[in-house]
């Protein structure tokens, strides 16, 4: 069933399930003046719910898939801390607090960073002088 429906998604989402599905509301409106109004209520309706369907499915792979490539950046670069792959799959409060601790340590790597680079010129300027042999 998973792969109908991502099949489904997969057509709607490009440019000729679009099209198909312009073409069928466009025939459902022209239905309304045989008195089918119902029926034509009905199937926009039903329209309207499968291109929600669509959107979330196709909003599920793209996360997926985004989510997947950072944890392999996140693995792949030796300095980093394995403990944030899988975090999406936590617990919404779970998730605040480690984007916070995150949050806390890049103010403080930025503000080491700017101490050290405030240092650093301060340091050039003082003793920056040409040496002559």
């Amino acid at each position: 069933m998973n792969r109908l429906l991502f099949r489904i998604a997969d057509f709607l989402s490009r440019p000729p399930g679009f099209y198909a599905m312009l073409a069928a509301m466009v025939a459902c409106t022209l239905l309304v003046p045989f008195g089918l109004t119902n029926v034509v209520t009905y199937a926009l309706s039903v329209a309207a719910i499968i291109i929600t369907g669509v959107v979330l499915i196709q909003g599920y792979r793209d996360t997926a898939a985004i989510h997947a490539k950072l944890d392999e950046i996140v693995i792949a670069l030796k300095q980093t801390r394995n403990d944030v792959v899988g975090l999406e799959h936590a617990e919404p409060h779970e998730i605040k607090s480690k984007l916070m601790e995150l949050e806390i340590e890049a103010g403080r790597l930025a503000a080491s960073e700017a101490l050290s680079g405030a240092r650093d010129e301060a340091g050039a300027t003082v003793g920056g002088g040409c040496w002559d042999s």
